[in-house]
This record gives C-alpha cells, sequence and structure tokens, in this order.
C-alpha cells in the first residue's frame, strides 16, 4: 500500500512532467486565436471615380468569396479624391480614375493601370429632335455662347446645361477632349454623380450633359459627335472623338492582396464579365469589338 507522501510525491512529478505540454498546448491556442482573428482583418480599400466603381465593387465581391479573409472596401468620391487618397494621404490601397495623371501628379510616383475602354456620351432628353452635333457646336453650347436647340437644328427650346463637379474625372477627360482652354459657362447646373446628371435630363426637356457611355439608358439619348457615334467600335477603334481609358492607381509598396485583386480585375472573368456588364470594353481588344 503507498503511502500517502509518495502519493503526493507523485502528483508532483506528473505535474512537472505535464507543465512542457500545458505551455505547447497554451501556445497552439494563441495561435489558433490569432489565426482566427486574422480571417476577415485585410481590408482593400478602393477609391475614386464613380464611373469605375460598378467595375470595383463586382469584381471585389467576387474576389473576397474566392479569397475570404480579404474585403473589399470601394467608395466612389471622383477621381482627384481617389488620386488623393492613394498618392497623398495614403487613405486607400488603390486609387480609380477615369481620367489620366495630369502633369503635378506625375510626381506621386503612382503605377497607372487602365482597366477598360471607355466614352464620354454626350446625352439629351429622348424627346430631343437633335441627333448630332459637331465638336465646335458641343464647346459652344458648354462654353454658353449657344443657348438655343434651334441654333443646331432643334426645336426652340432653351438649352439647360447639366456639368459635373470639379473633382469628377469625367469632366477632367471632358474638358481635355472638348473644351481645351475655353471655359464652362458659370450658369450650368453642377452635379456630383453620373446618376443624378441622368436623372435631371430624363426629367427636363431641354437639358444637355455628360456621362459615361456604360451609363447610358432608354432614360436619356446619346448624341453622334462629327457624326460618329459612341459605339464599342468606335470607342475601341478611338474613331469616337470623346473616347479615353479608365485606371486603377497604386503605390510602388503596394501588398499582395491589394496586388492580387488588381490582376484577378485585369483578368477574363472580370473583363469579360463586369467589365462588359457595365457597358465599358475590356483593355485587351477581341476582335467583335471592331467590327
Amino acid at each position: 500500500m503507498r503511502s500517502l507522501s509518495s502519493i503526493k510525491s507523485g502528483q508532483r512529478r506528473r505535474a512537472r512532467g505535464d507543465a512542457p505540454y500545458l505551455v505547447v498546448a497554451l501556445l497552439m491556442l494563441v495561435v489558433l486565436v490569432l489565426t482566427g482573428c486574422a480571417k476577415g482583418s485585410t481590408d482593400i480599400v478602393v477609391s475614386g471615380s464613380t464611373t469605375v466603381e460598378p467595375i470595383a465593387e463586382v469584381a471585389g465581391e467576387d474576389y473576397s468569396k474566392v479569397h475570404p479573409e480579404i474585403s473589399v472596401l470601394v467608395s466612389g468620391l471622383g477621381s482627384s479624391a481617389g488620386i488623393e487618397a492613394v498618392g497623398l494621404t495614403k487613405t486607400a490601397d488603390i486609387g480609380t480614375s477615369s481620367r489620366a495623371l495630369k502633369d503635378d501628379e506625375l510626381n506621386l510616383g503612382l503605377e497607372v493601370i487602365p482597366i477598360a475602354h471607355d466614352g464620354i456620351a454626350v446625352v439629351v432628353n429622348p424627346a430631343n429632335q437633335v441627333r448630332n452635333l459637331q465638336l465646335d457646336d458641343l464647346r459652344d453650347i458648354f462654353a454658353g455662347k449657344i443657348t438655343n436647340w434651334s441654333e443646331v437644328g432643334g426645336a426652340d427650346l432653351p438649352i439647360t446645361l447639366i456639368n459635373r463637379d470639379e473633382s469628377s474625372g469625367t469632366r477632367d477627360a471632358f474638358t481635355g477632349k472638348v473644351m481645351g482652354t475655353t471655359e464652362f459657362d458659370l450658369n450650368a447646373v453642377v452635379l456630383p454623380g453620373t446618376g443624378q446628371v441622368r436623372e435631371v435630363i430624363r426629367r427636363t426637356k431641354g437639358a444637355i450633359g455628360y456621362i459615361s457611355e456604360g451609363f447610358v439608358n432608354s432614360q436619356v439619348r446619346a448624341l453622334s459627335i462629327n457624326g460618329v457615334t459612341p459605339s464599342p467600335a468606335n470607342i475601341a477603334s478611338k474613331k469616337y472623338p470623346l473616347s479615353r481609358d479608365l485606371f486603377f492607381l497604386a503605390r510602388r509598396d503596394i501588398s499582395p492582396e491589394a496586388r492580387g485583386y488588381i490582376d484577378y480585375v485585369l483578368s477574363d472573368a472580370i473583363q469579360e464579365g463586369a467589365v462588359r456588364e457595365a457597358g465599358y470594353l475590356p483593355v485587351k481588344i477581341k476582335a467583335g469589338d471592331q467590327k
């Protein structure tokens, strides 16, 4: 029969012998907890153009399904805001823009990645009789020199100008391709987003504005410019005068997760899916787009 002292001594030995195993178990538990916390903790912040927003959102949702530990947070604040967020304040991992970088933005050291081709559609109310505008007439309309549709072959109806705010990449692109050094009419209605422009034109018979071709629907009608329609073929060939590219912008020290997301946006899954569904053209033009 074992004495009480020998039993206690054995218990102490087992306790001492079990100590390393307890430490290992605790360490494993900590690793599991930390690993569990890491899941879903990686955010990729994408900010900028409202024109690019639909592509970025769909791609982000799909990317997170494949990589559930990553969340893609997309916001549409305007191209200039997106460039600032990624290049200056560094509050975004990826900036989105519907215009090229300006001279004073080239020194930000950003990688410029085209993700789609697009055209700026000049849109009017469907009841408007005008079907085509010459580029010079379009410039004079937005400068306030032409103020009635009768001056360009339409009805005797005052022109209501709808412009975008100064943070808009679409406005910057329109300025470069249409206005040049000519100033916009200060009496124009200025709106912050594509949806607002389209809605006001839908409700206003004499209105004219400009939006991405990908956002044209039955509520508005796109005009030909210099006799060229904003069709996929004309945008792809750059025959349409208001053709442009859409961009992602990234710092050189971009994270592997954000780089993976960009690669996904450039993959056939998004280029032939979300890009085309949004009304844009993939960066790699296929033969069918040239017809």
